[in-house]
C-alpha cells in the first residue's frame, strides 16, 4: 500500500503534541498523520556535522526521522539562505534581504541532505510532500538520484513578482528546481499567478491557461488549496479553556474593560511596530475609549540569532513603554506586551473572551489567527476581526474589517469602529466568517491536496 512521506525543515516530537511546539504545520496535517507515514525533518539540535543517519521515532503507526544539523550548515541553511534570503524576499521586503554565495551553497547541500535520507526511506510506490521555503531544491535533488515517486510541494508562505524575484541571483535555478516537483500548491490565487508570472520571464515558458507548466518533456500541476484549521475542535477547546485559571485571571484583571489581542511570532512581516502606533493613535484620536479596551500582544520570539529580529525586540519595547506611559492610569495599563510562547489552550481562551483580534501582518501567506479568532468567538456574542488585506485570509473573509496595515489611521478608525459596532452586525459578520472557516479546513486543505498527488490513491 501507498505511504505518504512528509518532509518539512522540522518534524514534531510526538511526545509533545498538544504543545506549542507542536502546532502550526503539524497541526494542520493532522489529518494525513495516519497509520504508515514517515515524516523527516530537521530534530532542531546541532551538531559538529549535518547527520546523514536520522533518529527514528515511531509513534502510532506514524514514523517520525530527523537528522541534526552541522552548526556550519545551520547558519547558512537556516539563518542564512531560508531567513536571510528567502523569507524577507518572498514577503516582498527587498530591503532586508541580504545574499551570500556560501549561504546558498549551504542551503543546497541541506536539501541534498534531506533528499539522501529521504531516498532511503522511500519505497517505489510511496507520495513525496515537500513543506514550504526551507526545501525549495529538494525534488530536484531527488529527481537527481534517480527517484521517479510522485512528489509535491506546498509553499505556505506567499510568491514574489518577477521584478522582486530577479533581486535573487539563484533565482531561476530555483524555479527549475521547484519544476521537478509534479504538483506545486499555493495559498491563494495570487501567489500562483506571481508564480507563474515568474516561470514566463525568467525561464521563458509558457504555462497552459489552467497552470501546467512543462519543462524538459516534465510536467507540473500548479494548484491553489488554502490551509485552514479543524474549526470545530478549536471551538470546543476556546469553550473549555474559559473555565482555565488563567483565562479567570485575565478575566478579573481586565475589570470589566473590553480586550483586544493579537498573537504573532515575533517576525517583522507581522507589522507590529505598525500595529502598535495604530493603537497609540487610535488611543490619541478616541480618547472615549481610554480606560475601556486593554490591548495584549503576544509575541513569541523567533530567529533570535538574525540581527533583524533582534532590533524589532527592541523597537517594540521601547514603543511598549511609550504607550503606556503616556496613557496608563493607576489602574489600567492599555497595552499588555508578551514575549513568551503561550500554550494554544490558553490562547483559545483568551480570543473567546476578546472583543477584538487584531490581525494585520504586512504580508502573510494565510495567517491561521485569523481563523482560529473567528472559530473561538461565541455565536451569539462574537467579537470583531481586523484583517490585513496583505494577508492571505483576506482573500476569503471578506466579513471582517479589512485594513491596509500601512494605514495606521484607518486601523485606529477600525478599532473605533468594531467597539461601537452594533449587535446584530457583529453577530451577521461573525455568522459569514464562521460559516466560511468551518468549510475551508485542514481536512479540506489535506484532502484537496491529496487529490492532486494521488489522484485515485486509497488511503488518502
Amino acid at each position: 500500500m501507498p505511504r505518504l512521506v512528509i518532509l518539512a525543515n522540522r518534524v514534531p516530537n510526538p511526545n509533545e503534541r498538544g504543545t506549542p511546539r507542536a502546532g502550526g504545520l503539524a497541526v494542520a496535517l493532522e489529518d494525513v498523520l495516519t497509520p504508515g507515514t514517515v515524516w523527516l525533518g530537521w530534530s532542531g539540535e546541532r551538531a559538529e556535522a549535518t547527520s546523514t543517519t536520522p533518529k527514528i521515532i515511531e509513534h502510532a503507526g506514524i514514523t517520525y526521522a530527523a537528522i541534526d544539523l552541522g552548526e556550519a550548515d545551520y547558519r547558512a541553511f537556516y539563518l542564512g539562505f531560508s531567513n536571510g534570503s528567502l523569507w524577507p524576499l518572498l514577503h516582498l521586503m527587498p530591503g532586508l534581504t541580504t545574499y551570500n554565495r556560501g549561504d546558498y551553497a549551504g542551503y543546497r547541500a541541506v536539501n541534498r541532505a534531506f533528499a539522501e535520507v529521504l531516498a532511503a526511506l522511500l519505497a517505489p510506490d510511496d507520495f513525496v510532500w515537500i513543506h514550504d521555503y526551507q526545501m525549495l531544491t529538494a525534488a530536484a535533488e531527488l529527481r537527481a538520484m534517480g527517484i521517479q515517486n510522485r512528489i509535491g510541494f506546498f509553499l505556505h508562505i506567499p510568491f514574489a513578482p518577477p521584478e522582486i524575484l530577479k533581486i535573487l541571483p539563484p533565482a531561476k535555478e530555483l524555479l527549475a528546481a521547484l519544476l521537478a516537483c509534479d504538483v506545486i500548491g499555493f495559498q491563494t490565487e495570487t501567489d500562483r499567478a506571481e508564480f507563474l508570472a515568474c516561470i514566463r520571464a525568467m525561464l521563458g515558458i509558457a504555462p497552459t491557461t489552467d497552470g501546467i507548466v512543462t519543462l524538459d518533456g516534465h510536467t507540473t500541476q500548479t494548484v491553489v488549496t488554502p490551509i485552514g484549521i479543524d474549526a470545530e475542535n478549536f471551538s470546543r477547546l476556546a469553550g473549555r479553556a474559559v473555565r482555565r485559571a488563567e483565562t479567570k485571571r485575565m478575566m478579573e484583571s481586565l475589570a470589566g474593560r473590553a480586550l483586544m489581542i493579537g498573537v504573532d511570532r515575533l517576525d517583522y512581516t507581522k507589522g507590529l511596530p505598525a500595529r502598535f502606533e495604530a493603537f497609540s493613535r487610535f488611543l490619541a484620536t478616541y480618547p472615549q475609549h481610554r480606560r475601556k479596551l486593554s490591548f495584549l500582544q503576544i509575541a513569541a520570539p523567533s530567529r533570535n540569532e538574525v540581527g533583524h529580529y533582534q532590533d524589532l525586540r527592541n523597537e517594540l519595547d521601547h514603543r511598549t513603554g511609550a504607550i503606556n506611559g503616556a496613557y496608563s492610569d493607576f489602574d489600567w495599563t492599555p497595552l499588555r506586551y508578551m514575549t513568551r510562547t503561550v500554550s494554544r489552550t490558553a490562547i483559545a481562551g483568551l480570543y473567546h473572551m476578546a472583543r477584538i483580534g487584531l490581525v494585520t501582518p504586512l504580508r502573510d501567506g494565510m495567517n491561521l489567527v485569523a481563523k482560529e479568532y473567528v472559530a473561538a468567538q461565541s455565536a451569539a456574542d462574537p467579537g470583531v476581526l481586523i484583517l490585513s488585506s496583505f494577508a492571505g485570509a483576506a482573500h476569503a473573509l471578506t466579513e471582517a474589517l479589512v485594513v491596509n496595515p500601512f494605514d495606521v489611521d484607518a486601523v485606529a478608525e477600525a478599532i473605533h469602529q468594531a467597539l461601537t459596532m452594533p449587535d446584530d452586525e457583529r453577530i451577521a459578520r461573525h455568522a459569514a466568517l464562521a460559516a466560511k472557516v468551518q468549510a475551508s479546513t485542514a481536512a479540506a486543505y489535506c484532502t484537496s491536496f491529496m487529490s492532486f498527488l494521488a489522484p485515485g490513491a486509497e488511503g488518502f
